[in-house]
């Protein structure tokens, strides 16, 4: 199990927790990143922050800092 901010470009991994607190952790979970959900790294911005992460048929960009409270395993 590693961070998700460790998710090479083009990896599939699968959440197992997120430790985020309050709206963040709300917020991502209303989008449907919850335990279990497959997700695939696509894009990284040019300076490397934020990065682009596609779930559950939608592309989404996450920053770095909230991008390591969120465990995955391949």
């Amino acid at each position: 199990m590693f961070s998700l901010d460790k998710l090479s470009l083009g990896s599939t991994a699968s959440i197992k927790s997120i430790n985020c607190t309050g709206i963040i952790k709300t917020r991502l979970q209303d989008l449907g990143l919850v335990e279990g959900t497959p997700i695939i790294a696509i894009l990284r911005s040019p300076l490397g922050d934020p990065t682009a992460y596609e779930f559950r048929g939608s592309i989404i960009a996450i920053r770095n800092d909230e991008a390591k409270q969120i465990i995955v395993e391949n």
